[in-house]
Protein backbone atom coordinates (compact mmCIF):
# COMPACT_ATOMS: atom_id res chain seq x y z
CA UNK A 1 0.00 0.00 0.00
CA UNK A 2 2.78 2.28 0.13
CA UNK A 3 2.19 3.81 -3.43
CA UNK A 4 -0.85 4.55 -3.19
CA UNK A 5 0.11 7.13 -0.29
CA UNK A 6 -1.48 10.69 -0.11
CA UNK A 7 0.32 13.24 -1.86
CA UNK A 8 -0.22 15.43 0.79
CA UNK A 9 -2.89 16.78 3.75
CA UNK A 10 -6.38 17.22 3.65
CA UNK A 11 -7.57 20.81 4.04
CA UNK A 12 -10.03 20.76 7.08
CA UNK A 13 -12.39 23.36 7.74
CA UNK A 14 -15.69 24.20 9.05
CA UNK A 15 -18.54 25.10 7.26
CA UNK A 16 -21.90 26.74 7.08
CA UNK A 17 -25.03 26.50 5.05
CA UNK A 18 -27.23 28.63 4.05
CA UNK A 19 -30.77 27.45 3.76
CA UNK A 20 -33.00 29.56 1.16
CA UNK A 21 -37.39 29.07 1.93
CA UNK A 22 -39.24 30.50 -0.80
CA UNK A 23 -42.26 29.46 1.78
CA UNK A 24 -42.73 31.49 4.55
CA UNK A 25 -44.32 28.63 6.52
CA UNK A 26 -41.18 27.28 6.63
CA UNK A 27 -38.80 28.38 8.78
CA UNK A 28 -35.61 27.04 8.36
CA UNK A 29 -32.18 29.19 10.28
CA UNK A 30 -29.84 30.54 8.47
CA UNK A 31 -26.29 30.18 9.65
CA UNK A 32 -23.85 32.76 8.43
CA UNK A 33 -20.19 31.33 7.09
CA UNK A 34 -17.34 31.78 4.82
CA UNK A 35 -17.63 33.72 1.16
CA UNK A 36 -18.84 30.75 -1.12
CA UNK A 37 -18.51 27.88 0.87
CA UNK A 38 -21.50 25.78 1.69
CA UNK A 39 -21.40 22.83 4.22
CA UNK A 40 -24.42 20.37 6.03
CA UNK A 41 -27.50 21.22 7.70
CA UNK A 42 -27.99 18.41 10.00
CA UNK A 43 -31.36 18.35 11.39
CA UNK A 44 -32.16 17.80 14.84
CA UNK A 45 -33.89 14.39 14.74
CA UNK A 46 -30.22 13.14 13.43
CA UNK A 47 -28.16 13.42 15.99
CA UNK A 48 -26.79 10.17 15.38
CA UNK A 49 -25.79 11.14 11.68
CA UNK A 50 -22.15 12.05 10.96
CA UNK A 51 -20.78 15.32 10.49
CA UNK A 52 -18.57 16.22 8.00
CA UNK A 53 -15.07 16.00 10.18
CA UNK A 54 -16.13 13.26 12.90
CA UNK A 55 -14.20 10.42 13.07
CA UNK A 56 -15.14 7.10 11.17
CA UNK A 57 -13.81 3.59 11.76
CA UNK A 58 -12.47 1.20 8.88
CA UNK A 59 -16.00 -0.45 9.15
CA UNK A 60 -17.22 2.78 7.39
CA UNK A 61 -15.10 2.56 4.65
CA UNK A 62 -17.97 1.50 2.47
CA UNK A 63 -20.53 3.33 3.48
CA UNK A 64 -21.78 6.86 2.88
CA UNK A 65 -24.35 9.17 4.20
CA UNK A 66 -25.88 12.17 2.41
CA UNK A 67 -25.98 15.64 3.50
CA UNK A 68 -27.88 18.94 2.62
CA UNK A 69 -26.31 21.15 1.04
CA UNK A 70 -29.44 23.46 0.27
CA UNK A 71 -33.08 23.46 0.81
CA UNK A 72 -35.52 25.55 -0.93
CA UNK A 73 -39.67 25.49 -0.51
CA UNK A 74 -41.83 27.21 -2.81
CA UNK A 75 -45.48 26.96 -2.91
CA UNK A 76 -47.07 25.34 -6.18
CA UNK A 77 -50.24 24.82 -7.51
CA UNK A 78 -50.57 21.10 -9.01
CA UNK A 79 -54.46 21.09 -10.08
CA UNK A 80 -56.64 24.00 -11.01
CA UNK A 81 -60.15 25.03 -12.73
CA UNK A 82 -61.34 28.73 -12.51
CA UNK A 83 -65.49 28.54 -11.60
CA UNK A 84 -68.05 30.76 -11.56
CA UNK A 85 -70.97 30.47 -9.04
CA UNK A 86 -73.84 32.40 -9.71
CA UNK A 87 -77.06 33.35 -7.30
CA UNK A 88 -79.18 30.17 -6.81
CA UNK A 89 -75.73 27.95 -8.15
CA UNK A 90 -74.25 28.32 -4.89
CA UNK A 91 -73.71 25.02 -2.33
CA UNK A 92 -71.82 21.94 -2.90
CA UNK A 93 -69.64 21.16 -6.05
CA UNK A 94 -67.60 17.87 -7.57
CA UNK A 95 -64.93 20.24 -9.86
CA UNK A 96 -62.31 18.41 -12.14
CA UNK A 97 -59.64 20.61 -12.41
CA UNK A 98 -57.03 20.26 -14.67
CA UNK A 99 -53.16 19.56 -14.36
CA UNK A 100 -51.12 22.66 -14.09
CA UNK A 101 -47.85 21.52 -12.74
CA UNK A 102 -46.28 17.70 -12.06
CA UNK A 103 -43.85 16.94 -8.85
CA UNK A 104 -42.30 13.71 -9.34
CA UNK A 105 -40.01 12.84 -6.31
CA UNK A 106 -36.32 12.16 -7.42
CA UNK A 107 -32.87 12.39 -6.11
CA UNK A 108 -30.11 12.22 -8.63
CA UNK A 109 -29.67 11.95 -12.13
CA UNK A 110 -31.85 9.06 -12.75
CA UNK A 111 -34.49 9.82 -10.97
CA UNK A 112 -35.61 7.05 -8.83
CA UNK A 113 -36.07 6.99 -5.69
CA UNK A 114 -33.97 3.62 -4.54
CA UNK A 115 -32.02 2.63 -1.45
CA UNK A 116 -31.51 3.63 1.71
CA UNK A 117 -29.31 7.02 0.46
CA UNK A 118 -32.15 8.21 -1.08
CA UNK A 119 -34.71 7.84 1.95
CA UNK A 120 -32.35 8.95 4.33
CA UNK A 121 -31.53 12.39 2.67
CA UNK A 122 -35.67 13.05 2.27
CA UNK A 123 -36.34 12.06 5.16
CA UNK A 124 -33.05 14.67 6.70
CA UNK A 125 -34.39 17.32 4.61
CA UNK A 126 -37.82 17.13 5.69
CA UNK A 127 -36.65 17.12 9.33
CA UNK A 128 -34.80 20.35 8.39
CA UNK A 129 -37.20 22.13 6.77
CA UNK A 130 -39.86 21.15 9.49
CA UNK A 131 -42.25 19.58 7.20
CA UNK A 132 -43.67 16.38 6.43
CA UNK A 133 -41.95 15.43 2.83
CA UNK A 134 -42.19 12.23 0.17
CA UNK A 135 -39.56 9.99 1.16
CA UNK A 136 -40.34 7.64 -1.44
CA UNK A 137 -40.98 7.76 -5.47
CA UNK A 138 -44.28 9.70 -6.16
CA UNK A 139 -45.85 12.08 -8.41
CA UNK A 140 -48.56 14.50 -7.94
CA UNK A 141 -50.05 13.27 -11.13
CA UNK A 142 -51.32 9.79 -9.68
CA UNK A 143 -53.16 12.54 -6.84
CA UNK A 144 -57.09 12.59 -7.85
CA UNK A 145 -57.75 15.66 -10.06
CA UNK A 146 -61.68 16.25 -8.67
CA UNK A 147 -62.63 18.77 -5.68
CA UNK A 148 -65.62 18.86 -3.56
CA UNK A 149 -66.14 22.06 -2.15
CA UNK A 150 -69.33 23.75 -0.94
CA UNK A 151 -69.86 27.29 -2.81
CA UNK A 152 -71.78 29.71 0.09
CA UNK A 153 -71.43 33.01 -1.85
CA UNK A 154 -71.30 33.60 -5.44
CA UNK A 155 -68.37 34.92 -7.03
CA UNK A 156 -65.08 33.58 -9.24
CA UNK A 157 -63.24 31.25 -7.85
CA UNK A 158 -59.91 29.48 -8.04
CA UNK A 159 -60.51 25.69 -7.41
CA UNK A 160 -56.92 24.41 -6.69
CA UNK A 161 -55.11 21.50 -5.36
CA UNK A 162 -51.63 22.55 -4.43
CA UNK A 163 -48.52 21.83 -2.20
CA UNK A 164 -44.89 22.58 -0.92
CA UNK A 165 -42.48 21.63 -3.16
CA UNK A 166 -39.11 21.32 -2.19
CA UNK A 167 -36.20 21.05 -3.88
CA UNK A 168 -32.55 20.93 -2.98
CA UNK A 169 -29.06 20.11 -3.44
CA UNK A 170 -26.73 17.53 -1.36
CA UNK A 171 -23.38 16.18 -1.14
CA UNK A 172 -22.14 12.87 0.02
CA UNK A 173 -20.18 11.83 3.52
CA UNK A 174 -17.31 9.19 3.07
CA UNK A 175 -14.86 7.81 5.46
CA UNK A 176 -11.74 8.19 4.55
CA UNK A 177 -7.25 8.84 5.63
CA UNK A 178 -7.15 12.20 6.35
CA UNK A 179 -3.62 13.45 8.11
CA UNK A 180 -4.05 15.57 11.01
CA UNK A 181 -1.87 18.90 11.82
CA UNK A 182 0.91 16.70 14.30
CA UNK A 183 1.77 14.57 11.17
CA UNK A 184 -0.08 11.17 12.10
CA UNK A 185 -3.47 10.12 10.23
CA UNK A 186 -6.86 9.19 10.96
CA UNK A 187 -10.12 8.59 9.53
CA UNK A 188 -12.68 10.89 9.14
CA UNK A 189 -15.92 11.70 7.32
CA UNK A 190 -15.11 13.58 4.31
CA UNK A 191 -17.19 14.95 1.26
CA UNK A 192 -16.80 12.06 -1.16
CA UNK A 193 -18.28 11.46 -4.50
CA UNK A 194 -21.74 11.90 -5.14
CA UNK A 195 -23.61 15.09 -5.11
CA UNK A 196 -26.75 15.46 -6.67
CA UNK A 197 -30.16 17.73 -6.39
CA UNK A 198 -33.55 16.39 -5.31
CA UNK A 199 -37.10 17.26 -5.42
CA UNK A 200 -39.88 15.76 -3.09
CA UNK A 201 -42.97 17.67 -1.75
CA UNK A 202 -45.70 17.93 1.35
CA UNK A 203 -48.92 16.30 1.49
CA UNK A 204 -51.84 18.02 -1.13
CA UNK A 205 -54.19 20.54 0.17
CA UNK A 206 -57.13 21.96 -1.76
CA UNK A 207 -59.32 24.51 -1.83
CA UNK A 208 -61.20 27.48 -3.64
CA UNK A 209 -60.28 30.98 -3.23
CA UNK A 210 -61.56 34.20 -4.80
CA UNK A 211 -59.71 37.41 -6.27
CA UNK A 212 -61.38 39.59 -3.36
CA UNK A 213 -60.41 36.97 -0.64
CA UNK A 214 -57.41 38.12 1.80
CA UNK A 215 -54.92 35.42 2.18
CA UNK A 216 -51.77 34.44 3.66
CA UNK A 217 -48.51 35.71 1.79
CA UNK A 218 -46.64 33.17 0.13
CA UNK A 219 -48.67 30.37 0.33
CA UNK A 220 -50.56 27.80 -1.56
CA UNK A 221 -54.02 29.87 -1.69
CA UNK A 222 -52.08 32.99 -2.63
CA UNK A 223 -50.24 31.07 -5.71
CA UNK A 224 -53.56 29.44 -6.40
CA UNK A 225 -55.17 33.13 -6.42
CA UNK A 226 -52.44 34.22 -8.69
CA UNK A 227 -53.24 32.17 -11.35
CA UNK A 228 -57.17 33.86 -11.31
CA UNK A 229 -55.41 36.72 -13.12
CA UNK A 230 -57.73 38.94 -10.56
CA UNK A 231 -57.62 42.49 -12.84
CA UNK A 232 -57.96 40.95 -16.52
CA UNK A 233 -60.88 41.53 -18.54
CA UNK A 234 -61.43 37.79 -18.43
CA UNK A 235 -61.31 37.56 -14.21
CA UNK A 236 -64.01 40.43 -14.03
CA UNK A 237 -66.70 39.62 -16.99
CA UNK A 238 -69.70 37.94 -16.43
CA UNK A 239 -70.24 34.03 -16.84
CA UNK A 240 -72.36 31.30 -16.72
CA UNK A 241 -72.57 28.86 -13.90
CA UNK A 242 -69.68 26.51 -13.95
CA UNK A 243 -66.58 26.10 -15.83
CA UNK A 244 -64.63 29.15 -16.94
CA UNK A 245 -61.76 28.99 -19.77
CA UNK A 246 -58.11 29.20 -18.38
CA UNK A 247 -56.95 32.33 -18.13
CA UNK A 248 -53.26 33.96 -19.43
CA UNK A 249 -51.35 33.48 -16.37
CA UNK A 250 -52.85 29.39 -16.44
CA UNK A 251 -51.63 28.84 -19.70
CA UNK A 252 -48.15 30.94 -19.41
CA UNK A 253 -47.32 28.30 -16.17
CA UNK A 254 -48.14 25.27 -18.54
CA UNK A 255 -46.35 26.29 -21.21
CA UNK A 256 -43.23 26.51 -18.55
CA UNK A 257 -43.88 23.05 -17.43
CA UNK A 258 -44.05 21.42 -21.04
CA UNK A 259 -40.84 23.43 -21.56
CA UNK A 260 -39.22 21.88 -18.39
CA UNK A 261 -40.42 18.62 -19.10
CA UNK A 262 -39.28 18.55 -22.99
CA UNK A 263 -35.31 20.12 -21.10
CA UNK A 264 -35.49 17.37 -18.63
CA UNK A 265 -36.39 14.55 -21.37
CA UNK A 266 -33.51 16.15 -23.43
CA UNK A 267 -30.84 16.03 -20.59
CA UNK A 268 -31.64 12.02 -19.98
CA UNK A 269 -31.28 11.27 -23.49
CA UNK A 270 -28.08 12.54 -23.46
CA UNK A 271 -26.89 10.74 -20.55
CA UNK A 272 -28.32 7.71 -21.68
CA UNK A 273 -25.57 8.17 -24.71
CA UNK A 274 -22.09 7.45 -24.61
CA UNK A 275 -18.97 6.16 -25.80
CA UNK A 276 -18.70 2.54 -26.73
CA UNK A 277 -14.81 2.45 -28.07
CA UNK A 278 -12.43 0.43 -26.66
CA UNK A 279 -10.62 2.77 -24.34
CA UNK A 280 -6.43 2.76 -23.70
CA UNK A 281 -5.54 1.94 -20.48
CA UNK A 282 -2.41 3.43 -18.75
CA UNK A 283 -1.94 0.90 -15.79
CA UNK A 284 -0.17 0.34 -13.03
CA UNK A 285 2.01 -2.94 -12.78
CA UNK A 286 1.23 -3.25 -9.71
CA UNK A 287 -1.15 -6.58 -9.48
CA UNK A 288 -4.29 -6.82 -6.74
CA UNK A 289 -6.67 -9.21 -4.77
CA UNK A 290 -9.63 -6.80 -3.89
CA UNK A 291 -10.12 -9.43 -0.65
CA UNK A 292 -12.48 -9.81 2.27
CA UNK A 293 -10.24 -8.58 5.43
CA UNK A 294 -9.47 -11.97 7.18
CA UNK A 295 -11.41 -14.67 4.68
CA UNK A 296 -9.94 -16.57 2.29
CA UNK A 297 -12.57 -14.85 -0.28
CA UNK A 298 -11.60 -12.21 -2.82
CA UNK A 299 -13.65 -10.56 -6.14
CA UNK A 300 -13.25 -13.08 -8.94
CA UNK A 301 -14.19 -11.73 -12.70
CA UNK A 302 -16.60 -13.88 -14.38
CA UNK A 303 -15.61 -15.91 -17.13
CA UNK A 304 -18.89 -15.61 -18.86
CA UNK A 305 -19.75 -11.77 -19.62
CA UNK A 306 -23.23 -12.39 -18.97
CA UNK A 307 -22.34 -13.33 -14.92
CA UNK A 308 -21.18 -11.09 -12.26
CA UNK A 309 -17.91 -10.42 -10.16
CA UNK A 310 -18.30 -12.96 -7.15
CA UNK A 311 -16.83 -14.04 -4.25
CA UNK A 312 -14.10 -16.63 -4.64
CA UNK A 313 -11.06 -18.30 -3.31
CA UNK A 314 -8.37 -17.78 -5.01
CA UNK A 315 -6.54 -20.84 -6.31
CA UNK A 316 -3.71 -22.58 -8.86
CA UNK A 317 -7.12 -22.56 -11.38
CA UNK A 318 -8.25 -19.00 -10.75
CA UNK A 319 -6.32 -17.77 -14.07
CA UNK A 320 -5.70 -14.09 -12.69
CA UNK A 321 -9.52 -13.91 -12.63
CA UNK A 322 -9.05 -12.65 -9.23
CA UNK A 323 -6.44 -10.28 -9.67
CA UNK A 324 -7.06 -6.76 -10.72
CA UNK A 325 -4.68 -3.57 -11.76
CA UNK A 326 -5.59 0.17 -11.19
CA UNK A 327 -5.46 2.28 -14.67
CA UNK A 328 -5.76 6.12 -15.09
CA UNK A 329 -5.40 6.54 -11.63
CA UNK A 330 -5.94 10.05 -10.22
CA UNK A 331 -5.89 11.17 -6.86
CA UNK A 332 -8.13 14.34 -5.22
CA UNK A 333 -7.66 15.18 -1.78
CA UNK A 334 -6.76 11.82 -0.58
CA UNK A 335 -9.00 9.78 -2.80
CA UNK A 336 -8.12 7.75 -5.55
CA UNK A 337 -9.97 7.68 -8.74
CA UNK A 338 -9.33 4.49 -10.93
CA UNK A 339 -10.32 1.92 -13.49
CA UNK A 340 -10.23 -1.39 -12.37
CA UNK A 341 -8.87 -4.18 -14.83
CA UNK A 342 -8.90 -7.59 -14.41
CA UNK A 343 -6.03 -9.80 -15.61
CA UNK A 344 -8.01 -12.68 -15.95
CA UNK A 345 -10.53 -11.57 -18.77
CA UNK A 346 -9.11 -8.61 -20.20
CA UNK A 347 -12.71 -6.20 -18.82
CA UNK A 348 -12.96 -3.73 -16.74
CA UNK A 349 -15.39 -3.77 -13.73
CA UNK A 350 -19.00 -1.60 -14.17
CA UNK A 351 -22.28 -1.81 -13.69
CA UNK A 352 -24.20 -2.34 -16.51
CA UNK A 353 -26.32 0.79 -17.67
CA UNK A 354 -29.91 -0.61 -17.99
CA UNK A 355 -29.23 -2.03 -14.23
CA UNK A 356 -27.04 2.07 -12.92
CA UNK A 357 -29.97 3.57 -11.35
CA UNK A 358 -30.74 -0.28 -9.18
CA UNK A 359 -30.67 -0.70 -6.00
CA UNK A 360 -28.29 -4.28 -5.19
CA UNK A 361 -27.32 -4.35 -9.50
CA UNK A 362 -24.75 -6.70 -9.33
CA UNK A 363 -20.96 -5.73 -10.41
CA UNK A 364 -19.98 -7.00 -14.05
CA UNK A 365 -16.33 -6.96 -16.42
CA UNK A 366 -17.33 -5.29 -19.95
CA UNK A 367 -15.06 -4.02 -22.64
CA UNK A 368 -13.10 -1.22 -21.44
CA UNK A 369 -14.58 2.35 -22.52
CA UNK A 370 -14.22 5.59 -21.28
CA UNK A 371 -17.21 5.44 -19.07
CA UNK A 372 -18.28 6.83 -15.45
CA UNK A 373 -19.88 3.71 -15.01
CA UNK A 374 -16.39 2.37 -14.97
CA UNK A 375 -14.75 4.29 -12.77
CA UNK A 376 -13.89 4.00 -8.45
CA UNK A 377 -13.52 5.77 -5.90
CA UNK A 378 -11.46 4.05 -3.50
CA UNK A 379 -11.62 5.60 0.06
CA UNK A 380 -8.65 3.94 2.26
CA UNK A 381 -7.75 3.62 6.07
CA UNK A 382 -4.50 5.03 7.47
CA UNK A 383 -1.12 4.18 6.25
CA UNK A 384 -0.11 0.47 7.11
CA UNK A 385 -3.72 -0.84 6.44
CA UNK A 386 -4.89 -2.41 3.25
CA UNK A 387 -8.26 -1.70 3.89
CA UNK A 388 -10.54 0.45 1.68
CA UNK A 389 -13.88 1.05 0.45
CA UNK A 390 -15.08 1.42 -3.44
CA UNK A 391 -17.51 3.52 -4.79
CA UNK A 392 -18.87 3.65 -7.95
CA UNK A 393 -18.52 7.47 -9.46
CA UNK A 394 -21.59 7.43 -12.35
CA UNK A 395 -23.79 6.08 -9.46
CA UNK A 396 -22.63 6.90 -6.53
CA UNK A 397 -23.47 3.85 -4.63
CA UNK A 398 -20.46 1.68 -2.90
CA UNK A 399 -19.75 -2.04 -3.38
CA UNK A 400 -20.28 -4.68 -0.67
CA UNK A 401 -21.72 -7.98 -0.53
CA UNK A 402 -25.33 -9.61 1.01
CA UNK A 403 -23.14 -12.74 2.58
CA UNK A 404 -19.95 -14.09 3.25
CA UNK A 405 -20.18 -16.83 0.60
CA UNK A 406 -18.51 -18.51 -1.96
CA UNK A 407 -20.22 -17.07 -5.15
CA UNK A 408 -22.25 -14.36 -4.01
CA UNK A 409 -22.28 -11.44 -6.28
CA UNK A 410 -20.46 -8.14 -5.52
CA UNK A 411 -23.59 -5.51 -5.88
CA UNK A 412 -23.81 -1.65 -5.49
CA UNK A 413 -25.69 -0.43 -2.09
CA UNK A 414 -26.73 3.64 -2.27
CA UNK A 415 -25.01 3.83 1.35
CA UNK A 416 -22.93 1.18 1.19
CA UNK A 417 -23.47 -1.79 3.85
CA UNK A 418 -23.83 -0.74 7.19
CA UNK A 419 -22.53 -4.01 8.52
CA UNK A 420 -19.04 -3.52 7.26
CA UNK A 421 -19.53 -6.08 4.38
CA UNK A 422 -18.23 -3.37 2.02
CA UNK A 423 -14.76 -3.06 3.37
CA UNK A 424 -11.83 -5.19 1.97
CA UNK A 425 -8.68 -4.96 1.52
CA UNK A 426 -6.37 -4.18 -1.24
CA UNK A 427 -3.46 -6.44 -0.92
CA UNK A 428 -0.61 -6.33 -3.29
CA UNK A 429 -0.06 -10.03 -4.67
Amino acid sequence: MSRLGSSGRRARGLVALTVTAASTLAAVAAVAGPAAATGPLEPAAAADRPNLGDACTSADLGTRHPYLKTAEVSPTITHFKGWYVTEGTTGSHEVTTSTETTITVSVGLEGKVEGEFAVELLTSAGASLGLNVKAEYSSTSTESDKVTWNFNQPGYYGVYKGTKKVTGTYGSLNCNRAQQDDGSWALQWIEGSGSGSFTTYTTLEEGAVRCQDDVPADSVMARAQNLLDCGSAAAEAEHLAGAVAPTAEQLRERGMQRAALTADASAEQSEATGPSTQAALDCQTTVYKIAVPGQPLSWGAPVLATDGVRLRPSTIFSAHLDHWRLCNVTETNGVLEATLWNWGNGGCATIAAPNSADERAILQTASCTEDDLQRFFIYRDVPGSSMVGVQNKYTGSMMGHDRYADGEFIRQYSSGRQNGTGTYSLIED
